[in-house]
């Protein structure tokens, strides 16, 4: 069976994807200057729908302004291209990776003076952890702590900052675990390395705040949205790094990761390993909302 050819947005036309092709000395691959998003593409029974597409751009676009990125298309001029997208590759499910990065091949880390180019690719995609979502995952707490806003904007989603995250996941993959947890520089737990993280006691919802120096995630938000409509109290405060070794309940939750329970953090088990009643309440109210089976979030999809 031949394996249907994606098309590709770049620089405001669809091509094929094996034509949008860059040079090897392009600035956002030597300096990892690019910006970038992750969106969920959803089947659901009134048609195919991307999942807050509009919140994902404007934090795009956000991202562009950190860093002073001059992007020659706007939210509406993207957002139509990601639903031109999603249409044209035919996904019923997928994920949408917006990317803008500087395409001069000069050498220097210096943006001045320099073109940014905007790509669209939206393919199919599945489980994120590899047929490890139902079970859950282990998590290892890093030596590496998280990147703080003294030395990088962390609420701009910029392609150099996930350096912080790919050493945190080889050191934990390294010894045996599926994925790592960051702390911040003063030890108070921040995030994964691609995903929020929430724990559960005596029934209240608890996830670190602003000040964890984490990135602002919109399944975060959604989250956090879905647990305040369902009458669950909710913290966001510091969090110190005991507090998940005794906490009943666990979870990741991003766009790639969605809500994925934890169920051992370095030796210590979690809820005997398996995912508690409310981690599972807000992954079925989520997975609700995101199939358009939620009345309350319909406003969340932006159908194609």
């Amino acid at each position: 069976m031949v394996e249907k050819k994606l098309s590709v947005w770049l620089e405001g036309k669809i091509i094929d994807s094996d034509k949008a092709t860059v040079p090897i000395l392009t600035h956002s691959l030597q300096y990892g200057s690019g910006i970038f998003e992750g969106i969920r593409v959803y089947e659901t029974s009134k048609g195919v729908a991307i999942f807050r597409l509009g919140d994902h751009i404007r934090r795009f676009l956000n991202s562009a302004k950190v860093y002073s990125m001059k992007l020659n298309y706007g939210f509406d001029e993207i957002t139509d291209a990601c639903i031109k997208l999603v249409k044209t590759n035919g996904l019923a499910s997928g994920y949408v990776r917006p990317f803008a990065f500087y395409h001069d091949t000069r050498i220097g880390v210096s943006t001045e003076g320099k073109g940014v180019s905007v790509f669209i690719a939206a393919l199919p995609f599945g489980d994120y952890f590899d047929g490890k979502h139902e079970k859950g995952v282990t998590c290892k707490i890093s030596s590496w702590h998280r990147i703080n806003s003294s030395i990088l904007p962390v609420e701009a989603k910029a392609s150099g900052n996930y350096l912080n995250s790919i050493i945190s996941s080889n050191e934990a993959r390294s010894v045996g675990f599926d994925e790592a947890i960051l702390t911040s520089g003063d030890g108070y737990v921040a995030e994964g390395p691609g995903e929020n993280i929430f724990l559960v006691k005596d029934g209240k919802l608890i996830t670190p705040g602003a000040g964890a120096d984490i990135l602002m995630g919109i399944t975060r938000d959604s989250i956090i949205k879905i647990a305040m409509n369902s009458g669950i109290g909710i913290e966001e405060r510091a969090v110190h790094r005991e507090e998940l070794l005794t906490a009943d309940e666990v979870f990741f939750a991003g766009t790639a990761a969605e809500i994925t329970h934890i169920r051992r953090i370095d030796s210590v088990i979690i809820n005997d390993g398996v995912a508690g009643p409310l981690t599972k309440m807000l992954a079925q109210k989520y997975s609700d909302a995101a199939h358009g089976k939620d009345p309350e979030f319909m406003n969340w999809l932006t159908f194609v």
